[in-house]
């Protein structure tokens, strides 16, 4: 009989908003995982979060977290425009980073992950945990065994509404710290999903603009899409929409498959439509015997643990998470150059390459030409 091993040993960096998710889930996962220490510039803060959690050591600064702790896990809860540095710090320590979205503000500053990653032989994983709720690996189960049919037309749209008091945050809105609007913020969870289900895109036109904040980034994108198997798609990204919901759809040719929730699906959320002549498939979508749980952070971390426990790679490498960023950064291109943007064509030393706004942001330029 195998020997049970010891839980994971893992840490936080940034205790703010996110970091509860992540603590809370690791509370769920207690048997597996044992919080050990945090790590956050406001003391006060990461102290009084080390007491909710019940976490024995507090830092406030993360090297010194790295260097005194044995850690399996660091969990990387600050501002994006801090993700990347401290993902490096990470592996330089050993340790595999799980890092919020974005993994990095730029293609260029992933790229520097992976080449980190190969010298060290640690990983950076990046949190999707929308990938990992039941259905939407049933729907993958599905899609790669061809059960649906070819995969024919798709929507996604992220549809939520954030305040001008929520800009407030200093980081906020910023295309130097977050990276960017709802594109990079907010919509690439639903379009990441998306992207997981239909595989590699090849070819985006975009638009974006600034419909309601003044904010530096945009409020609002929209992109058509195609897919590498041929399949059309289309992206909404909006900060600016009273009645929040979050949707995806997929039209195969033997049924449909979409999704209505707002920040955490649960079965419920789903509806499969089957064709005429169909009707067996629904069978196939009841599924099995799996949980019922909200898509969260939970069902992420239990799955890294799980591929630890049996020698397997983890979700979501630098990889996948390329695709994702990448698909952003194309959206941007489109939208800010005005023609469509191919997979793999922003290399080298493409502004958008560099940076989310490209240099190229309509609002921004004419401000500058203002002073």
């Amino acid at each position: 009989m195998p020997v049970p091993r010891p839980p994971y040993r893992v840490a936080i960096i940034g205790t703010g908003g996110i970091a509860h998710a992540h603590a809370e889930a690791l509370t769920q996962l207690s048997a597996r995982a044992q919080l050990v220490a945090v790590a956050d510039v406001d003391h006060t803060r990461a102290a009084e979060f080390a007491g909710r959690f019940s976490v024995p050591h507090v830092f406030g600064d993360p090297k010194d977290l790295l260097e005194s702790q044995e850690l399996d896990l660091v969990h990387i809860c600050t501002p994006p425009q801090t993700h990347a540095p401290l993902a490096c710090l990470a592996m330089r320590a050993g340790v595999t980073a799980l890092v919020e979205k974005p993994t990095a503000l730029s293609l260029r500053q992933l790229d520097e992950l992976t080449a980190v990653q190969e010298q060290t032989g640690s990983r950076v994983l990046t949190v999707f945990q929308h990938r990992y709720g039941a259905a939407a690996v049933r729907l993958r189960r599905l899609v790669e065994a061809g059960a649906l049919g070819r995969p024919l037309v798709a929507t996604c749209e992220t549809l939520w509404y954030r305040s001008d008091d929520y800009f407030e945050v200093p980081w906020r809105g910023r295309w130097d710290v977050e990276g960017g609007g709802p594109t990079m913020g907010h919509g690439i969870h639903q379009f990441d999903l998306m992207l997981s289900v239909l595989g590699p895109w090849s070819l985006i036109t975009a638009l974006a603009d600034r419909r309601a904040r003044s904010t530096d980034t945009e409020d609002v994108s929209v992109a058509a899409v195609r897919f590498g198997s041929g399949v059309l798609a289309t992206v909404v990204n909006s900060l600016v929409s009273p009645r929040e919901t979050s949707r995806l759809r997929f039209d195969f040719e033997y049924a449909t498959v979409d999704l209505e929730h707002l920040y955490g699906y649960r079965e419920e959320h789903w509806r499969f439509t089957p064709a005429p002549g169909h009707e067996g498939l629904a069978a196939l979508w009841a599924g099995g015997d799996e949980p019922d749980v909200t898509s969260g952070h939970r069902l992420q971390i239990e799955a890294v643990f799980d591929a630890w426990d049996t020698g397997e790679e983890p979700g979501v490498s630098l990889l996948e998470a390329r695709r994702t960023l990448e698909f952003a950064a194309a959206t941007y291109a489109s939208a800010f150059r005005g023609v469509p943007i191919a997979a793999g064509e922003l290399t080298d030393d493409d502004p958008f390459t560099l940076s989310m706004d490209g240099g190229a942001v309509p609002w921004q330029r004419v401000k500058e030409a203002l002073v």
